[in-house]
């Protein structure tokens, strides 16, 4: 891989670190933002809400209509835009101009995962394309695990906005690396926004889709319970949760980063297949595992980490590879990213209403279990059908 296509991976990278932060570290903020702005801790969380919903319905719909000659200006300026929005969000004066900010970095957020996991794997050689993008997963989930520690620290000292500040910095140094260094982007055809809409017609695009939809909601929405299921299912004195998190988080940085070589040499779809198996016995387990002894529950939220994390590389890998005869590989990684989101969603309101119905934490895990296992029986079929 030429040296000037392995920096502009390195730098969508460390814009993607950025964005896992922001993803992820406003709910850290909420102590902090409601005396500032006067509001409850109900009204701040729904600056959680604007993110989320933006990135995860908005975005996809500004990929759609993104010519196909303009994917590295769409890059840059969708980074662009994330910085400028989170700056906004520093500099905000009240919490309506604020949400408003959190949307609009939620859009650019969206499009430019989007758009840099498509220009990765396009600078990248046709037996690389695993690896470079899992270094943009890996920085997202470095991001995610690392960044937002350290700006909840940071906020912890100087005050919420110095936590925006850091992303924004972060955001503006991969922007200005990338619009001096990121070569030309092999252009897609033009695709009139009708044609790109046959995408979801597609049966194995939409059977991917479900996979990764079904692996949200079973990990991410498990994600949401963790507390309260080790608490719930370990005796004696458990390490502090703080101890769970970091392992799961850790995991899913070493499993972005070292499924790609895997994807790489390995038929995707078994790849993928293997992962879900893992996920689901992983995310069964975990209530055993606690119940007999504290630390041993350490090893199933391990590797659920990592395979949760490792998923989605080769599943954009996949995505990229199915619609690279349309040209919409991607808006197909928008998609991709937009399962994620709501599957999020649906999963923490599902285990919402079943904490709220009295049923035990463990069920919720059985439950998340289940899921994955359904969504590995999906890709089993995809499996022997493409065989």
């Amino acid at each position: 891989m030429a040296f000037s296509s392995r920096l502009s991976i390195y730098l969508i990278a460390l814009g993607a670190f950025s964005l896992g932060m922001a993803s992820y570290v406003t709910a850290g903020l909420i102590p902090l933002i409601t005396p500032a702005f006067l509001v409850s801790d109900a009204m701040a969380a729904q600056l959680v809400t604007a993110f989320t919903l933006a990135y995860g319905l908005v975005s996809p719909i500004v990929v759609a209509l993104l010519p196909g000659h303009q994917q590295r200006t769409g890059l840059i300026l969708a980074l662009a835009i994330f910085v400028v929005a989170n700056v906004a969000s520093a500099l905000a004066t009240s919490f309506v101009t604020l949400m408003a900010w959190r949307a609009l970095a939620g859009v650019g957020a969206g499009v430019y995962l989007a758009l840099g996991i498509a220009a990765s794997a396009a600078l990248a050689p046709e037996a690389q394309r695993g690896n470079a993008i899992a270094m943009i997963m890996g920085g997202m989930a470095s991001g995610t695990v690392l960044g937002v520690p350290l700006s909840l620290l940071l906020a912890e000292q100087l005050g919420w906005a110095s936590a925006m500040w850091l992303i924004a910095l972060l955001g503006a140094i991969s922007l200005a690396g990338l619009y001096y260094k990121l070569p030309d982007i092999p252009e897609a055809p033009y695709i009139s926004l009708r044609r790109k809409l046959v995408i979801l017609k597609h049966p194995t695009t939409m059977t991917i889709l479900a996979v990764s939809l079904l692996a949200a909601v079973a990990s991410l929405g498990m994600y949401t319970f963790i507390s309260p299921l080790i608490a719930a299912s370990t005796s004696g004195s458990p390490p502090t949760i703080a101890l769970y998190l970091w392992v799961w988080g850790v995991g899913g940085i070493l499993g972005s980063f070292l499924i790609g070589p895997v994807v790489d040499k390995s038929q995707g779809s078994s790849v993928v297949l293997t992962i879900m198996l893992i996920l689901a016995v992983s995310l069964i387990s975990l209530p055993i595992a606690a119940a007999l002894h504290p630390w041993l529950a350490l090893v199933p939220i391990a590797l659920w980490g990592a395979v949760g994390w490792a998923l989605q590389v080769p599943q954009n890998n996949a995505l990229m590879h199915v619609r690279k005869p349309h040209g919409d590989g991607n808006l197909a990684v928008a998609l991709n990213e937009s399962a994620l989101y709501l599957g999020s969603a649906i999963g923490a309101a599902v285990g919402g209403l079943m904490l709220a119905s009295a049923f035990p934490l463990w069920t919720l895990a059985l439950s998340a279990g289940a899921l994955a296992a359904s969504g590995a029986l999906l890709q089993l079929t995809m499996h022997k059908r493409s065989h």
